[in-house]
């Protein structure tokens, strides 16, 4: 008896010793240590999808790790996010940071299932991008100003499609309905693959869809588009009109991030934070995000964190003043 207990004694004592020694290694910027999990907040197949599975496999290029790309989709990223908040911070465990839930969800819901300023470590953005207004080829309306002028003459007709409540295609919509004054009925999707498929087929009209699906769509000639979201013309698209041009201080843009729950090790931020910086310069990188309309962007964890900030305090007016604040 005593010695199958010295055994199990021995046994407790050498995964306390190996737990403290990953521990150490964490804290010392050893990382990655095998495989890593990378949760996605949207379906397989949209662009923020895309993105991510681009930089996650030139992470694994440089540290010869996995990174794994688990999708929790569903309330506008509101799923994953929690998924992210909730997991242990050992750095096995990273996901995306998206304006949705982060810098729009705050004002968007009276309640969400995390605090965006308590529950996450944030490390660097990723990539930045504008969304892209498209049309279904049978509305007849071949500009912005045809468009607001049919969507005017046909009050409650119009639907409008998004990637979710909250997304900043759902809120380029309200957006564009609270500044032209239109009646407009917005059908929220899990991601963007299923809503291009309506619209697509045309059971909804329209939707400010993020530029690479979008654009993609509009040169496979199955979909029309109009203008970009952003304060400018897009260099993606620039034949395409800015919103801005005829609705003055339209602009919204996506962007995404990489973050961890609360508590991550200091040595951690500091490997990932590196890592990520390498691989966001790394050429064949930066063509395959312009491929697909988007821009890297590397932050500091303190100018991540900071920048989020801000563009919750921007959005807020917007959001309360386009009504589409929900429960």
């Amino acid at each position: 008896m005593t010695g199958i207990l010295g055994r199990r004694a021995a046994l407790a004592l050498g995964a306390a010793a190996l737990a403290a020694l990953k521990a150490s290694a964490l804290a010392q910027g050893i990382w990655p240590q095998g495989s890593i999990r990378f949760i996605g907040i949207f379906p397989p197949g949209g662009g923020t999808d895309i993105l991510s599975r681009l930089w996650c496999q030139k992470m694994a290029e440089i540290t010869g790790e996995q990174f794994v790309v688990e999708n929790r989709s569903g309330s506008a990223g509101n799923i994953g996010t929690e998924a992210i908040a909730r997991s242990t911070p050992d750095g096995r465990t990273i996901g995306l940071a998206s304006v949705a839930p982060l810098a729009i969800g705050p004002t968007l819901y009276r309640r969400l299932p995390f605090d965006v300023t308590k529950d996450f470590t944030y490390v660097s953005g990723l990539w930045q991008l504008p969304n892209f207004l498209a049309i279904n080829p049978e509305v007849p309306a071949q500009t912005v100003p045809e468009l607001i002028a049919l969507v005017k003459a046909n009050p409650g007709k119009y639907i409008y499609a998004s990637s979710g409540s909250g997304t900043t295609v759902h809120l380029a919509g309200a957006m564009f309905a609270a500044m032209a004054g239109l009646e407009m009925i917005h059908v929220p999707y899990r991601g963007g693959a299923p809503a291009h498929i309506d619209l697509v087929a045309g059971r909804v009209h329209m939707m400010f869809d993020n530029i690479p699906q979008a654009l993609s769509l509009v040169k496979e000639g199955r979909l029309r588009g109009l203008a970009v979201t952003g304060a400018k013309r897009s260099p993606f698209a620039p034949e395409y009109p800015a919103m801005a041009e005829f609705l003055p201080g339209f602009e919204i843009d996506s962007w995404g991030g990489v973050m961890g729950p609360a508590g991550l090790a200091a040595g951690v931020v500091q490997r990932l934070s590196a890592l990520t910086r390498q691989a966001l310069a790394a050429p064949d990188l930066i063509a395959r995000f312009q491929e697909n309309g988007a821009t890297t962007w590397f932050t500091s964890p303190e100018e991540f964190a900071s920048f989020r900030a801000k563009n919750e305090a921007a959005f807020a007016p917007i959001i309360r003043a386009s009504g589409a604040q929900v429960d």
